[in-house]
């Protein structure tokens, strides 16, 4: 039997069967996506495949009461983990009325839901981090047991965004975690002609805090990372980043060609190491999960997807006469 990695952290084998779940699900929804966008029920994707072991692995060490996320737009794995549902996911790529982000307002990947900490992203990349560094501060101003979790891809750690939260965080000692998704590519540009560094984890030394690099694929390196950043923000040691290298097996979204920018070999063999896979033989290998289990959960996983899919499609578009909603103010 395999060495048992996540008892050593104090996981337990259901706790790991969920995070299991959870990755399932985040690739089962964003499959689902791009077959209702190809068929043109849906306008527009931007994938979490082949990150959900970082998104979820991460959503995991945090404290799902009291902690707030601040994803990007590819954080399936984070907003499902933190109490978003498929339905809530599939109304938001329908755009109906019911949709928690916005009321079907937002193109979709722009999650935010109050009651479960999540707060909503905007198109502009990186204008999180700012945000994230916000919330950690008025926790402190009002002795909040809270830390903040914000993510976001390499092309965006080179944002002014990026830099002048991390320094402030830096300064003021906030309990922030600093969590850049390294998927090797901003849409079409590869990493080695994005920094000068050899990691992105290289840049916490400027803004005083521990920068860590960690295998994105491995749901339990990531959670391990998390988790220590959290305990360090909450004992008021300051901020913490973290990077979590893995791969975008997709194109940057339904609107992007990958083929111009990167060769098929390459992808095929990012595949060789996808997250869905070598985490579900690492259960089996240590007798966590065996085929009638992992049967169970992907049927269980695709009954739920099924009956989002169907609610979504068949819910009602917000009244034209809502439009100007959430807009301006009301008297």
């Amino acid at each position: 039997m395999a060495e048992n990695r996540h008892k050593a952290l104090g996981l337990s084998d259901e706790t790991v069967l969920e995070m299991y779940e959870t990755m399932l699900m985040s690739r089962r929804v964003d499959e689902r996506m791009w077959l209702l966008n190809r068929s043109g029920k849906i306008p527009f994707v931007i994938s979490c495949q082949g990150q959900e072991a970082a998104q979820v692995g991460a959503a995991f060490g945090l404290d799902r009461e009291k902690d707030y996320v601040l994803p990007y737009y590819r954080d399936v794995g984070v907003v499902l983990t933190f109490g978003m549902t498929a339905r809530d996911l599939m109304l938001s790529g329908f755009a109906k009325a019911e949709d928690p982000n916005s009321g079907g307002r937002q193109m979709p990947g722009h999650f935010g839901q109050k009651k479960n900490r999540i707060v909503t992203g905007s198109s502009p990349v990186t204008t999180q981090v700012p945000h994230a560094v916000g919330v950690a501060l008025a926790g402190k101003m009002e002795g909040k047991d809270l830390v903040t979790f914000v993510t976001f891809g390499e092309g965006s750690s080179n944002q002014g965004d990026f830099h002048e939260g991390a320094n402030f965080a830096g300064v003021h000692k906030l309990p922030v975690i600093f969590m850049c998704e390294n998927n090797k590519y901003a849409i079409s540009v590869p990493i080695e002609k994005q920094l000068a560094c050899e990691n992105v984890s290289d840049r916490a030394i400027g803004y005083g805090m521990p920068g860590i690099t960690v295998d994105g694929n491995d749901p339990l390196e990531v959670y391990a990372a998390v988790k220590e950043a959290a305990d360090r923000g909450r004992r008021g040691e300051g901020p913490t980043l973290i990077e979590a290298v893995s791969y975008r097996l997709t194109p940057h979204s339904s609107d992007d060609d990958d083929r111009s920018y990167r060769a098929p070999d390459e992808v095929a063999e990012a595949k060789t190491k996808d997250p869905i896979i070598t985490f579900g033989a690492y259960l089996k290998e240590t007798g966590v999960m065996d085929d009638d289990i992992e049967k169970a959960i992907h049927d269980k996983v695709m009954k739920i997807v099924n009956e989002a899919t169907d609610y979504a499609e068949n819910a009602p578009y917000a009244d034209g006469e809502s439009a100007m909603k959430y807009v301006y103010e009301e008297k």
